[in-house]
């Protein structure tokens, strides 16, 4: 698992219990998954269709800084299946799983469009393959 991103949990994330509202945790997951989806299949129009049981395994606390990890489960014909771990960046105790997270690639009509992707490509490889 990769983890791309850190959100520094503040007091306008928090629910009433003063712990991180799951609601603000589910956007932080939707949306990188948008960007890793983004990223990855080389379109902005990509949408969530899908999102598996959410598995909350603990909580974080104002200060708390979390990180998001992402990793491919299967690139479809037209989707990208993720899963994704939030985690607690100073104790590594997991927050949140969701096992899959079903991102589709849509053409600019926005219906689902082929993408013709079946492995993890990194930037760093299309630039060196653009410069050959």
């Amino acid at each position: 698992m990769r983890f791309h991103t850190r959100k520094w949990v503040k007091p306008e994330d928090l629910n009433a219990n003063g712990t991180l509202f799951g609601g603000k945790v589910l956007a932080w997951i939707d949306e990188e998954a948008a960007l890793y989806s983004i990223i990855q299949l080389e379109n902005k129009r990509v949408v969530t269709k899908y999102m598996s049981e959410i598995n909350f395994m603990s909580t974080a606390l104002k200060g708390d800084i979390v990180e998001i990890g992402i990793d491919v489960v299967k690139f479809g014909k037209t989707s990208l299946t993720l899963n994704c771990e939030v985690r607690n960046k100073m104790t590594r105790e997991t927050i949140v799983t969701v096992d899959n997270i079903i991102m589709v690639n849509l053409g600019a009509d926005g219906n689902p469009k082929p993408h013709g992707k079946t492995k993890i490509e990194f930037v760093k490889d299309r630039l060196s393959a653009a410069e050959s």
